[in-house]
């Protein structure tokens, strides 16, 4: 069995990872294979990603066996609860801003994309991640104009600095959603973004993480509210590549494995409608990148 797709869930009251099966109806839990087969597979997927190929090696080896005994069934995903792929993620969460030409249009307000020269760089607090079907705080008392982001994120593999460009795909572990939640005022009225886009819940991130191997060229992003499409583009449409991105941010900062990287968010948020359609209580917004999955979550 080809390893495509990684997750971390809940089932009988422990947190576990694993592989989600050929046809994306189960999962093969990590430590179910590491009993069977006594291969030794670590605890967390976090601890996974750290370890490199050595750590995938010893999973494909385990699936392998497994296939020929059938010693270890998937759980079904009904069965399941699929938290964040990285829910005790203390790594860095990188965000990039200004990467679809359209966006920046639609946010401020012009025909033509002041394209900018460099990447726009900031980060959302690690504390601020949850899972798919996980519940996006309103934070009603803070903010009046909460937005979403639709985003293709990639998962560092390894660590590194001042990263070439022709290798920097070598980092690249593989690539998840995520929802950069944003409260529009506060971005306003701190002019940095931190705040604005770290409150309680505002990285939704998952359901999977598709490994690196088994991506497209590009992908297809597609944001639903309350079942309209708001967003629906391609990440051919960036302005600064991937390669670009780890290259430049890198120089002088060391990235390391388990790090995560928004890679911006195309046209159709909330603040770009006339008037604007901001999130509300009850609103459900579902995030669809092709090849991985649906990040699916409701304000409350």
């Amino acid at each position: 069995m080809r390893i495509k797709k990684l997750l971390t869930f809940e089932a009988d009251g422990y947190r576990r990872w694993g592989v989600l099966s050929a046809d994306e109806q189960g999962v093969y839990s990590a430590d179910a294979l590491e009993e069977a087969f006594f291969t030794p597979l670590t605890e967390t997927l976090s601890e996974f990603i750290r370890q490199g190929n050595d750590s995938l090696s010893a999973l494909a080896y385990a699936l392998e066996q497994n296939e020929k005994t059938q010693a270890v069934s998937p759980i079904p995903l009904n069965r399941i609860r699929i938290v964040s792929p990285l829910p005790e993620n203390e790594r860095n969460i990188f965000c990039i801003g200004k990467n679809y030409p359209d966006h920046i249009a639609e946010f401020e307000r012009t025909a033509k994309a002041d394209i900018p020269a460099h990447p726009v760089i900031f980060t959302k607090a690690a504390a601020a991640v949850i899972g798919t079907e996980d519940t996006i705080q309103a934070h009603a008392s803070l903010t009046k104009e909460l937005d979403y982001e639709g985003e293709l994120a990639v998962i560092i593999g390894k660590t590194g600095a001042d990263i070439p460009l022709a290798e920097a795909m070598d980092y690249v572990y593989g690539f998840t959603i995520l929802n950069d939640v944003t409260a529009r005022d506060l971005q306003r009225c701190h002019s940095q973004w931190f705040h604005g886009k770290s409150l309680d819940t505002f990285c939704p991130m998952g359901p999977y993480i598709l490994l690196r191997d088994a991506a497209p060229d590009h992908f297809t992003i597609r944001t639903e509210v309350n079942g309209e499409i708001r967003q629906d583009a391609s990440t051919s449409e960036c302005i600064f590549s991937i390669p670009q991105l780890l290259h430049i941010l890198s120089q002088g900062t060391t990235v390391h494995a388990g790090d995560v990287l928004a890679t911006g968010t195309p046209a159709g948020v909330g603040i770009g409608f006339q008037p604007p359609k901001f999130l509300k209580a009850g609103d459900t917004v579902r995030i669809t990148i092709s090849s991985i999955g649906t990040l699916t979550n409701t304000v409350r």
